[in-house]
């Protein structure tokens, strides 16, 4: 890990108001994975955000947008999480998705497959779009006018868009991840 988790009783002015924001977000959204050490440090993709409050500060108002607020299917939502993820190989974020998706009901061959980049046999329709949409976007180029429409049509406009944010947060998260070398925590 190249940041140090950061103590709650070394937080500067700046970084105490967005600690007790995440802090508090993660405990409603966040909770089926560890996401805070014992010394009340955050970890995960928090802990570099709360380096650079002003930065982080904008990713986590992102971050509460398109989680708290969002209109996907929470199944679609992790199949394109869990896409962007594998695609980055980020393993806090494979970690801590498929301690979500597991949560929801994906069954483990399911997930098995998604963290190995590859596309699961047996998808709904929706998530079948999902997916696509996520590959497309993280492998590159413009997204396909057939994907996009596809995804337009399964989730409307608004959920299309969300979609292709949501890929593009998880992108920033992958990368944060991986810059700074965020552990797995050890699971027992």
């Amino acid at each position: 890990m190249r940041l140090p988790l950061i103590d709650p009783s070394k937080l500067t002015e700046a970084q105490k108001p967005l600690y007790a924001d995440m802090k508090e977000g993660i405990g409603q959204k966040f909770n089926a994975f560890e996401t805070i050490h014992e010394s009340g440090a955050l970890m995960g993709p928090w802990n570099p955000w709360l380096h650079e409050p002003r930065i982080g500060g904008a990713i986590w108002e992102l971050t509460k947008a398109m989680s708290m607020e969002a209109t996907l299917p929470d199944n679609a939502r992790q199949i394109a999480i869990l896409v962007t993820g594998a695609h980055f190989n980020a393993g806090y974020e494979i970690y801590a998705h498929a301690a979500v998706a597991i949560k929801e009901g994906m069954s483990a061959e399911r997930l098995s497959t998604l963290s190995a980049g590859v596309k699961p046999t047996g998808l709904e329709a929706e998530e079948e779009v999902a997916y696509d949409v996520a590959h497309a976007l993280v492998t590159g180029g413009t997204l396909p006018r057939p994907t996009y429409d596809m995804a337009v049509k399964s989730f409307g406009q608004h959920g299309a868009n969300e979609l292709i944010y949501l890929v593009g947060l998880y992108c920033l998260v992958s990368v944060t991840l991986n810059g700074f070398n965020v552990p797995v925590p050890e699971c027992d």
